[in-house]
């Protein structure tokens, strides 16, 4: 079938998952990731409400909880470790604070990899250098000298996509920058950290540490309030020495945190922000997940944006033929509300930090709006679309 050959730029969540329903509605999937191989650990991501019945169709579901942190709740401490509140992951049916679905960002992907990789290209530690499109495809150059033709091109590479910059315009077009500083890497378990988490906020900082599948380490998680971002995504020297000015005198475990700054295999620190775009599409380049519409690991919701978003991007240019205007369009039209309730949660809860510990949220305002973040989409069967090996009914039972 001409007019379905794809190529996705990256190989987190969001392309992944992408590709699975690409190859399953009958495309000829290549995904480029500028990494070597897959990024291991990150912070844990959620599934909830509509993300949960995508797992379900996808027929990743017994996976993707298998991978799962089984995190059983957090605790919200003093600078003594005295529990101020407690949440559960049987709150408001696994959708809670604390979703019964957690799973770290690299183990997400790697589900999502082995469910993919016999039937799609990918290409690690390559990246796209140039492209140029027409009314009837795509012409791509590789960083790594080789061009190849595509119908369709895809941006899958995250809040700092290369690809966006590259179609779209510069990424001080897009990034929403909310003024805070988050930072993740994996610890030794010398904390005694159970199956809950332990978070201690002070201040507008932050220290915690969540429960990894492997009981002898955990997850250290840093915040920081930042008016500005200006150390390079990249520089992890810089952003450590950042990480320890700012979260110099912080109390609780966090000096303990820190001294493990220089041993760990899988530090994190970014910005958190949200990427707002009027529309998502170029002619035949699209986005997806954080690089169109990232909401913010704050908002809880980035995760199913990635993935309810790559069930209805694949759906779309295949119910449209491969058409590249129409799917994209139709694609945009089911998700845009969507999205906004996911960022307007992210904007909210960063709002709530600033305000301070006894800041009280409008839940009578709010509670529409978490309806809407998390099963505010619609999820069309796509009964006449091919399906080439769907394990699942369409119901996803």
């Amino acid at each position: 079938m001409s007019g379905n050959r794809v190529l996705v730029a990256g190989a987190s969540v969001a392309g992944p998952a992408l590709a699975h329903w690409l190859r399953r509605r009958g495309a000829e999937v290549t995904v480029v990731e500028r990494a070597p191989g897959l990024r291991p650990g990150g912070q844990a991501v959620d599934a909830r409400g509509v993300a949960k019945e995508v797992i379900k169709r996808m027929g990743l579901d017994a996976a993707v909880r298998a991978a799962r942190t089984e995190t059983a709740g957090a605790y919200t401490v003093d600078a003594d470790g005295n529990v101020l509140e407690t949440f559960s992951a049987e709150d408001d049916g696994g959708d809670g604070f604390i979703a019964d679905i957690e799973i770290l960002r690299g183990d997400l992907s790697q589900v999502l990899y082995d469910d993919t990789h016999d039937g799609v290209e990918y290409l690690f530690g390559d990246r796209i250098a140039e492209l140029a499109q027409d009314a009837d495809g795509v012409d791509v150059t590789f960083a790594g000298g080789d061009r190849r033709r595509f119908d369709i091109v895809v941006g899958a590479d995250g809040l700092h996509s290369a690809l966006r910059a590259m179609v779209f315009g510069p990424r001080e077009r897009f990034v929403r920058h909310l003024g805070l500083v988050l930072a993740f890497y994996s610890v030794p378990n010398e904390f005694g950290i159970g199956r809950w988490m332990l978070d201690h906020q002070d201040q507008g900082r932050s220290a915690g540490l969540r429960p990894l599948k492997d009981d002898t380490r955990a997850m250290a998680m840093l915040s920081f309030p930042s008016a500005d971002f200006e150390v390079d995504h990249r520089d992890i020297e810089a952003q450590k020495n950042l990480l320890r000015e700012r979260m110099a005198g912080l109390g609780w475990l966090t000096p303990r945190i820190l001294a493990h700054l220089d041993d760990t295999p899988d530090f994190y620190l970014d910005q958190v922000a949200q990427v707002v775009m009027d529309r998502w599409s170029h002619g035949r380049v699209g986005l997806i997940g954080d690089a169109a519409f990232c909401s913010s690991p704050m908002s809880g919701g980035g995760t199913g944006l990635a993935l309810v978003g790559a069930y209805l991007l694949a759906g779309e240019l295949a119910a449209a033929g491969w058409d590249p205007e129409a799917g994209f369009a139709g694609y945009e039209t089911r998700m845009r509300s969507y999205v906004e309730a996911n960022q307007e949660i992210g904007r909210l809860h960063v709002q709530s930090r600033d305000a301070g510990p006894d800041a009280e949220l409008d839940m009578e305002a709010l509670t529409p709006v978490i309806e809407r973040a998390i099963n505010g989409v619609d999820l069309p069967d796509y009964a006449g679309v091919p399906d080439s090996a769907n394990p699942v009914s369409p119901a996803g039972r």
